[in-house]
């Protein structure tokens, strides 16, 4: 798992597996964990990690409510997880999903666990809103699309946004089983004004990115998925077999 510091008050922690990303983000002396690397080993050295870069630990956070973003409780038990109205919505109307889909990866990769993933604590925020951090404010916005929930979470002194699973370099636009082409236009146009703004943009799976690379990144997406289901074209740099599986998925759920 490599690490990166991006601000005095942020940090990023980016997972072998997926290139899943962690953020950490302090404010004063309050500190939120967003989203989970996957593995194992990640999870049991992340709060040292806090711990060591002199970061407060206050509670979880999570843009959506895909698994593998969810990780985080196995590293710090008994922490409240805070997540948009309708994350926390889809969590409770399909009670276990997230541990059925874990367990499923980790089968297929030959993963142990020490004990099962159990989510406790989920405190519903709305979205769209602003967050306390200790003597900070997040910004909380809405991202669905991709799924029919989540949010995008801006930092503003730090002019970080990390926006779950969007504006990756690695990934095309993946519009899940209850996601929507229109919503994610829209989650799309919601951003672009904060990447605009920002100096780092933080994907859910792959390198941090500048505002002139993720707008670029939103530029691609955009166009794609205008063009879905028989004229779109996958960007240049991601035409890997995965992905052209995920696009045979998007046209399906688009016609």
């Amino acid at each position: 798992m490599r690490v990166r510091a991006l601000h005095a008050d942020v940090l990023v922690a980016t997972s072998r597996i997926w290139q899943t990303t962690c953020t950490i983000v302090r404010g004063g002396d309050e500190g939120f964990v967003v989203d989970s690397p996957v593995l194992p080993d990640e999870l049991d050295v992340l709060p040292a990690i806090v711990e060591q870069s002199g970061f407060p630990f206050s509670g979880l956070l999570a843009t959506h409510a895909d698994w593998d973003h969810l990780l985080a409780r196995a590293a710090f038990t008994g922490a409240a997880l805070g997540c948009a109205e309708t994350t926390a919505a889809r969590l409770t109307g399909a009670p276990g999903a997230p541990q059925r889909e874990l367990r499923a990866f980790d089968e297929e990769h030959y993963v142990e666990r020490s004990a099962p993933l159990a989510l406790g604590q989920v405190e519903a925020l709305p979205v769209p809103g602003k967050l306390e951090l200790g003597d900070r404010e997040l910004e909380l916005h809405p991202a669905d699309g991709h799924t029919e929930d989540g949010m995008a979470i801006w930092i503003p002194w730090a002019r970080v946004l990390v926006c779950g699973d969007y504006l990756s370099p690695v990934e095309i636009p993946m519009i899940s089983e209850g996601g929507s082409r229109d919503a994610y236009l829209a989650t799309l146009a919601r951003l672009e004004p904060l990447v605009a703004e920002a100096e780092w943009v933080v994907p859910g799976h792959g390198d941090v990115l500048d505002a002139a690379r993720a707008l670029a990144v939103l530029r691609e997406d955009r166009a794609y998925l205008e063009a879905l289901p028989d004229g779109a074209k996958l960007p240049l740099a991601r035409r890997s077999s995965v992905q052209r599986a995920i696009h045979d998925d998007n046209v399906r759920r688009v016609r």
